[in-house]
Formats: C-alpha cells, sequence, structure tokens
C-alpha cells in the first residue's frame, strides 16, 4: 500500500497542472460491488496477482492495451487517455505481484474494470486466457476514489483576505 500511495504522488506531482474550474458533476456510486468507476476525477485501483498468475494477468492487460489503441469509441477514449498500470518492484507480505491502475483525470462513472473491457473489444484472446487472467488474483482489486487535497507542484491558492470591523477601544 506504502508502495502504490508513493507512487501515485510521485505521478501527480509529475501531472500538467490545471486550471481551475467548476466541479465536475459527481457520479452515483454502483450497487455492483465489483464495478471499478469512479464517483471523484482521480482513482487508483490496487491490484494483488498470485505469482502463478502474472504471465496472465500481463498479457491480458497489453491485449486489452492494444485493443484500446485502436479503439474509436469517444467515451473509451477518453476513459483510457489518463489510465497507467504500473507493476511495483515489491511482492505484497504473501508473495503475490502488485499492480496499481492509475487514473488521473478519471472519467466519473466509467468501468475501469478491465475484463469488462477485454470482453467487449479483444475479440482474439483465447477463452481461456480470460478463465486464467480471473484465477490469477489473489483478492479483489481495491478501489480508491480520490479528491486532490493539493498539488504540490503549485504555489497554494491564498483564502480570500476578509476585511476586520474596526474596533472602537472605551474612551477613544
Amino acid at each position: 500500500m506504502t508502495v502504490a500511495l508513493t507512487l501515485f504522488l510521485v505521478l501527480a506531482a509529475q501531472a500538467v497542472v490545471p486550471t481551475p474550474a467548476a466541479p465536475a458533476p459527481v457520479a452515483a456510486p454502483s450497487p455492483d460491488p465489483a464495478n471499478s468507476a469512479f464517483v471523484t476525477d482521480a482513482g487508483l485501483i490496487l491490484v494483488a496477482i498470485k505469482p502463478a498468475g502474472v504471465a496472465d494477468y500481463e498479457l491480458t492487460i497489453q491485449a486489452l492495451q492494444g485493443a484500446l489503441s485502436k479503439d474509436t469509441d469517444a467515451t473509451r477514449k477518453a476513459a483510457t487517455l489518463h489510465w497507467r498500470v504500473f507493476k511495483a518492484s515489491a511482492t505484497d507480505a504473501k508473495g503475490n505481484a502488485l499492480y496499481v491502475h492509475v487514473m488521473l483525470p478519471a472519467v466519473p462513472g466509467f468501468d475501469y474494470r478491465p475484463s469488462l473491457l477485454v470482453d467487449a473489444l479483444v475479440k482474439d484472446l483465447e477463452p481461456e486466457l480470460l478463465t486464467r487472467y480471473q484465477d490469477a488474483f489473489a483478492s479483489p482489486p481495491s478501489k480508491l476514489d480520490l479528491t486532490e487535497l493539493a498539488n504540490m507542484a503549485v504555489a497554494p491558492i491564498p483564502p480570500p483576505e476578509t476585511t476586520k470591523p474596526e474596533v472602537k477601544k472605551p474612551g477613544r
């Protein structure tokens, strides 16, 4: 978790400095517990993969990357524009490989679940690979909806100044 948080902070510092804008409308959370849609404008998914499933997971993610690079759907293009997947150099306490999916910014409401996208886009994937991909997970992915507190690459915006009413002292 510490590796993932550090990685996210490094990526956030390298992100393009956005201009202040009106807050985006917040999407309603999904009742589907496996849903990987975010209700905020940034998101992170932490994935633990069993050692024996690393090759299947990576092959599936690479097949999805290839399919998304050719996809013409505007919503998927927007959602995947800032989606990056990282592999941690360290494993978790049980020896599972850790992957971090970073969406900065995320498209609120878009389901980033790779298995759904593979089903929709990857027609030449061998059927057993999707099953092996699903079996590779050591535990369900952890999804974090993030709201930016501070961008350390820019100076903070000072709070608006308030004028204090003049206080008259007695006898003056």
